[in-house]
């Protein structure tokens, strides 16, 4: 039996923790344990001398803001984000400068935007520790939402998340990190202990796990999504390893899909061998409003990628790309300036990956590849 194109919406971290979850109606204690703040609220006070009042308690459905608009108008079949943070209110924080978490009582945030997974292979989603990590799998699982990327064992971190769609064919999920996101080693999932799915490196030997993960897993008319948590914060370069690991998991992995995240704004586009490769989604969500630094880079800018994939191939058939702008802790629509300022940024770092972004009346971006 034939099934139809699948479209699958990915973004940017998502980052629900520290001042948003402050904003929401179950927030956690508000104390912090960073160097230049002391409470959560501080950064909720940042946003709103900045941009205006921001509401309190905000609903579950505040933060999504546009996107919601968004989902109705494109109806993808699964959508998939980066949580970087932990669900929980486990006080065990680690000593790392950062650290964010959410209450479980809030995570009706997710569930009100529809998604269907949330890759959980990075750097923030044990900062509370084993325990922050155990109560943030049961919270998910609680509420009906599927994770890959970390568990109890390596066994359960490196599993994909499994979802069956209307059309007759299934998504896999994998997700796993790099230390060069700042995942701490020690947090690495072993045979007998809880962790996350951790990449040693992007040598060729260190794709081998998923590899063969995805030759178990997949089936006829299956979509093979990887989920990774790589490389620093700012930047656009796109080191040769990296790109070498991606161009691997297609070519002998079996992957389709290769949804990059841990940069804070987005970075170039890749299509190999009539597969996605986004090196860097940016920040989705998340409570960075006013924080001074880094503004040639417009941290406060996304995109909303649509990816309509061939079940039956595999092959990419068309990505769709909604510009946003973070204001008061919500995802809006950015207007044409910003929009343009995004393509042309998709343009000049696309020159080297052959590909290149154009925009249509609506506002909306479309990539072209060669």
């Amino acid at each position: 039996m034939e099934t139809e194109d699948l479209t699958i919406f990915m973004c940017g971290d998502v980052m629900t923790g520290r001042g948003i979850d402050q904003i929401l109606p179950h927030p956690v204690a508000p104390r912090i344990h960073e160097p230049f703040m002391g409470s959560a609220v501080e950064y909720m006070e940042l946003a709103e001398r900045a941009h205006g009042p921001i509401p309190r308690p905000a609903g579950f459905t505040y933060i999504w803001g546009d996107a919601l608009d968004e989902f109705r108008l494109a109806n993808p079949d699964v959508k998939i984000i980066n949580l970087e943070t932990a669900v929980t209110r486990s006080e065990d924080y680690e000593d790392k400068g950062i650290n964010y978490r959410m209450a479980p009582d809030n995570i009706p945030c997710i569930t009100a935007a529809g998604i269907d997974c949330c890759a959980l292979a990075n750097n923030h989603v044990m900062d509370w520790g084993a325990r922050g990590l155990a109560e943030t799998l049961s919270t998910l699982k609680n509420a009906g939402l599927k994770y890959c990327g970390a568990g109890g064992n390596i066994g359960e971190a490196a599993a994909p998340a499994v979802i069956r769609t209307s059309v007759g064919a299934r998504v896999l999920v994998f997700s796993a990190g790099s230390g060069t996101s700042g995942i701490p080693r020690h947090w690495a999932a072993s045979e007998d202990g809880a962790g996350v799915n951790l990449l040693p490196d992007f040598a060729p030997r260190a794709a081998l796990p998923l590899k063969d993960q995805i030759k178990r897993q997949r089936r006829r008319n299956d979509i093979v999504v990887v989920s990774i948590h790589w490389g620093g914060n700012w930047g656009y370069d796109v080191p040769e390893d990296v790109r070498q690991f991606a161009h691997l998991l297609i070519d002998e992995g079996g992957a389709d899909i290769i949804h990059g995240h841990s940069s804070h704004h987005p970075r170039g586009i890749e299509v190999h061998n009539g597969r996605l490769i986004l090196y860097g989604c940016g920040d989705f969500i998340n409570d960075y409003e006013a924080i001074e630094g880094y503004e040639d880079f417009r941290a406060d800018l996304g995109l909303m990628y649509f990816a309509k994939a061939d079940p039956s191939s595999g092959r990419l058939l068309s990505l769709r790309m909604t510009p946003t702008l973070i204001r008061r802790f919500r995802v809006n629509r950015a207007g044409r300036d910003d929009a343009l300022w995004l393509r042309d940024m998709l343009n000049r770092e696309g020159r080297r990956f052959n590909t290149r972004a154009e925009m249509g009346e609506d506002g909306r971006l479309t990539l072209v590849w060669d």
